[in-house]
């Protein structure tokens, strides 16, 4: 993990040196009149200004200096990652916030559509893939398989712009709110209310990021029970009588969900943080997708770099907690055991 996390680092901050226009080079584009919001230049910014006739040489010292960039590469990077191992972020170039608050500000939105559509998936995925297996070949298995399989060709924003023209009042029906996670009079709601206000928010952008995960995890569920009822034991237990309810859940279940369960912890800390640009800009929803992308666009490189180190981390940890969940899980495998 250490490795790992120290690589992505550095391959990324090597990145972000070659790329052209960073955050010196457009402030100055907005000092000079260049750039986008240059009549809304910060105070900080606005006593460097000489019109068009750019620049002087100290002046523009000083602005590597604000930006840190009077130092060497190597020396940037190593500050860079001694901040990072007490997760000291900095703060945002663009946002003039802390990276930290800025992040802290976007999870809700992308709490509820990873949580949302994290429990949608394994709740309906488990059961569904279950009776497609059990059931195998029959109308109700290729009329679902169709189904799933459509939805998954489908892509999520597309069916984001489908279920606007649809579903809010785009075309047809004016049923769903097109923006925010509540409304604009949430507050004055009673508790009940906010509640309901709230998922009626969440329906369209949870139905669109959750469709296309649905089909693959419907299919490993069916193909895993499959796998295991092909097997020896099963035509053992079924021959001595035993039901087919209880076959399938005593013996067959707990071998065949192995590969889905070791999943779950990765799945489930990844939905807390994971965010979707596409989504969250079709239904105007300020998440951790859309602060990445405006980073990017707006080289602010304490958040690209700050976001990235600690969902990398994350990420990390939960593939660990994955692997480790393997042991947890299925007592037959033991990372010490080594054949010879």
């Amino acid at each position: 993990m250490v490795p790992t996390l120290f690589g992505v680092m550095l391959v990324t901050f090597v990145i972000t040196q070659f790329v052209p226009g960073g955050p010196v080079e457009k402030l100055i584009s907005e000092i000079e009149g260049y750039g986008e919001g240059a009549g809304e230049v910060s105070s900080t910014s606005s006593s460097f200004y000489r019109g068009h006739s750019g620049l002087e040489g100290e002046k523009l010292e000083e602005l590597k200096k604000l930006y840190g960039f009077d130092k060497s590469p190597t020396e940037r990077f190593i500050t860079m990652i001694k901040h990072y191992l007490v997760f000291d972020f900095g703060n945002s170039y663009y946002y003039h916030k802390s990276v930290f608050e800025l992040v802290v500000s976007r999870m809700p939105v992308s709490m509820s559509l990873g949580l949302w559509s994290f429990l949608i998936v394994y709740g309906v995925c488990i059961p569904l893939g279950i009776k497609k297996a059990v059931h195998d070949g029959s109308r109700f298995d290729f009329i679902s398989s169709t189904v799933i399989l459509i939805g998954y060709a489908v892509p999520g924003f597309v069916l984001g712009v489908i279920l606007i023209v649809l579903f809010g009042g785009g075309s047809f029906w004016s049923i769903f709110p097109l923006r925010g996670l509540v409304s604009d009079n949430w507050a004055e709601l009673s508790v009940i209310g906010k509640i309901l206000d709230y998922l009626w928010h969440m329906v369209l952008p949870i139905t669109a990021s959750s469709i296309g995960s649905l089909a693959v995890m419907t299919m490993l569920t069916k193909n895993s029970f499959l796998e295991e009822i092909r097997k020896q034991y099963v035509i053992t237990a079924r021959a001595k009588g035993l039901s087919e309810s209880r076959v399938l859940y005593k013996h067959i279940f707990r071998n065949a969900i192995i590969p889905i369960i070791t999943g779950f912890p990765g799945y489930f800390i990844a939905s807390f943080f994971t965010g979707s640009l596409l989504i969250e800009t079709i239904f105007s929803l300020e998440g951790m997708g859309l602060l990445a992308y405006e980073s990017v666009l707006n080289r602010d490189y304490p958040v690209v770099l700050g976001t990235l180190y600690f969902f990398t981390l994350i990420g990390l940890v939960a593939r660990l907690l994955s692997d480790l969940s393997y042991v947890v899980v299925d007592p037959r495998i033991s990372f010490d055991a080594v054949e010879r």
